[in-house]
């Protein structure tokens, strides 16, 4: 059994995190890997049967994990809130946000940009992630301990040509860690980011050649991050950006 498998046992007893985008490569590995730390995961994501193959592997990993199918795209702060409501329900408690879900449609300049698509961007990587972070929060706040953990993108490299819509979200993103942060230091919610290096995934692969990129990393290579980042030794990263 590799490090990345062995995780850390008890990190995360007794605790409710949601994943947000569970289906993807690191949603996937981090839900796995928050199971086996102890966590009750609530797996959400918009593409059902890759949610239930995620659901069966968390099943096994430890608690019995909650699906809540929602796509990003189309879903209102209402819809949230509503999602807020029914872990609360069913689950008492919410300890912790982790936001994995992104869109990329691939290298495209701004000037031949579908506006549509360059909306889609915005919407799916920093405004759908704060949506259901704001839903959250007094759920969160509740909790003596509690995390949002936003999954970033190096900023050198999506600055550059190309990156459009995507890459003018996730520096968006990185800001609203920052500003979150500051609004919430003094509260039992922490926010922090989380830089993984190069990881060989499918949004990746509409960037680089899957063969030729020697640089891509296994996904669950930075699940254990994940769960440091949801557990009490995340203190250590609050309101940080961590590239582990």
């Amino acid at each position: 059994m590799s490090a990345a498998e062995a995780g850390q046992p008890g990190a995360l007893a007794g605790r409710v995190v949601l994943v947000a985008g569970a289906h993807g490569g690191l949603g996937a590995a981090a839900a796995q890997a928050s199971a086996r730390a102890g966590a009750t995961v609530v797996l959400l994501g918009r593409k059902v049967p890759k949610l239930n193959r995620v659901y069966d592997a968390v099943a096994q990993a430890g608690p019995e994990p909650l699906l809540y199918p929602l796509d990003l795209e189309g879903a209102s702060p209402e819809d949230y809130a509503e999602m807020a409501e029914r872990i609360e329900r069913e689950l008492g408690r919410l300890d912790g946000v982790l936001h994995c879900a992104a869109d990329f449609p691939g290298l495209t300049p701004l000037a031949r940009t579908d506006p549509a698509a360059f909306a889609r961007a915005i919407h799916v990587n920093l405004t759908a992630p704060w949506w259901l972070s704001q839903a959250c929060l007094p759920l969160l706040g509740r909790a003596g301990d509690a995390a949002l953990v936003f999954v970033l993108d190096d900023p050198a490299r999506v600055g550059q040509a190309y990156w459009g819509g995507y890459g003018v979200a996730k520096h968006g993103l990185a800001g609203l860690v920052g500003i979150l942060h500051e609004e919430l230091r003094n509260g039992p919610v922490r926010v922090a980011g989380l830089q993984p290096g190069p990881m060989r995934t499918a949004l990746r692969a509409r960037a680089y050649v899957e063969d030729a990129d020697r640089a891509a990393r296994d996904p669950a290579d930075y699940a254990e991050a994940c769960v440091t980042l949801l557990s009490p030794a995340g203190a250590a990263h609050r309101g940080r950006i961590w590239a582990p």
